[in-house]
């Protein structure tokens, strides 16, 4: 399994813009560029707002505007070994979430600046997020399941409506159950 780059990324946005508006990056920024007033982020995201383009396409599209972030032109390589320059002992952890995905089916890895996004094609279910120098946590989206015992609140970890969270010290925490967790969360974002 390969982690996907801000590239690749980039072009699969971009392939959803076009199929959802008809119009590339290209057309975009040039309507962007002909309008009054859209001098910041939020009149730009209002604008587009009002066009029905959200989420990442929104996202891109903003970025083309006003430049993007440094860790985005980062390759994943570099991602992953800053999320882990202080806490090499903590990378097995990642590394065994991403052999268990491998098996599920069609997962993508997104790595960003401060945590790995696991996504199926249709949206994020998961994230691996190393929180401090002795634990990750793995952040899963599960409709409807409330915290309560080894699931923790999850909704300001990772973004992207990923729900609870199973903090993990070691691969041995990435047992049974939360493997389980894993998958259903997989399955319910298929």
């Amino acid at each position: 399994m390969a982690v996907r780059t801000w590239a690749e990324m980039r072009s699969a946005i971009a392939e959803r813009l076009i199929r959802q508006t008809g119009h590339d990056i290209e057309w975009w920024n040039a309507e962007i560029a002909g309008q009054p007033g859209l001098d910041s982020e939020p009149a730009l995201r209002k604008w587009l707002g009002e066009r029905d383009v959200t989420g990442y396409q929104q996202m891109l599209l903003v970025m083309e505007r006003f430049g993007y972030p440094d860790y985005l032109l980062a390759s994943a390589d570099d991602l992953l070994d800053g999320q882990y320059q202080d806490r090499p002992e903590l990378r097995s952890i990642l590394d065994a979430v991403l052999a268990v995905t491998a098996t599920f089916g069609d997962v993508d890895v997104q790595a960003r600046k401060t945590y790995t996004t696991l996504m199926t094609p249709r949206r994020s279910f998961a994230a691996v997020r190393p929180t401090t120098r002795k634990r990750v946590d793995l952040v899963l989206r599960l409709d409807g399941v409330q915290p309560g015992g080894r699931l923790l609140d999850g909704r300001n970890s990772a973004g992207g409506g990923l729900t609870v969270r199973i903090p993990l010290a070691s691969v041995d925490d990435l047992d049974d159950e939360a493997v389980a967790l894993l998958r259903r969360a997989y399955q319910e974002s298929c």
